[in-house]
């Protein structure tokens, strides 16, 4: 007899999910901030409203859901001294070789394209927002998951914005199809 493997219903993870971000203090406006800030150049009429939905919409999706919940329990794992040595150590000091962190929170990036991964290139070292605090809370709590996680939610939102913004131009006929 095969075993049947319980499945978790997606609104439960969704709901961890936020309850992870809002437990490390990440309110969904701190990211949206970025969102906006990022996005402004680009769209002039672009409102903060757009932007909450925007990173409200982008956290329906699994591949970011599970990356955050992953790189948020090691964090905690991390602060509690519950990881085995040397990694216990790499992950408390955020050591620069330690290039995990960002691999988790890129391969989330890959959903929304190449303006997503360039824009979190862009975040990842400018540190914005909620980003650099995240990254300099040395010596009280452990975020080195987080940081890249929280830039990764953000330029995946400022990417669909990018992206829908085009769809927009193009229903209200504002870009030449004729052109070849």
């Amino acid at each position: 007899m095969v075993k049947k493997r319980k499945v978790v219903h997606s609104q439960v993870v969704k709901d961890a999910t936020k309850a992870a971000l809002a437990r490390r203090r990440v309110k969904i406006q701190d990211i949206a901030d970025i969102v906006y800030e990022m996005q402004l150049p680009y769209n002039p009429d672009l409102d903060m409203a757009y932007c909450i939905e925007s990173v409200e919409s982008v956290l329906e999706k699994r591949e970011l859901q599970h990356a955050i919940l992953v790189g948020i329990e090691l964090d905690e794992l991390a602060e509690q001294g519950k990881l085995s040595s040397p990694l216990q150590e790499i992950v408390v000091s955020d050591e620069g070789l330690f290039g995990v962190d960002e691999t988790i929170a890129l391969g989330a990036v890959f959903t929304y394209g190449s303006i997503a991964v360039t824009t979190f290139g862009h975040l990842d070292k400018n540190k914005i927002g909620i980003i650099n605090e995240l990254d300099t809370k040395k010596g009280r709590g452990v975020h080195t998951f987080l940081d890249d996680l929280v830039a990764s939610i953000a330029a995946s939102a400022a990417s669909r914005i990018a992206h829908k913004s085009r769809d927009i131009q193009e229903a209200n006929n504002l870009i030449d199809k004729d052109l070849p």
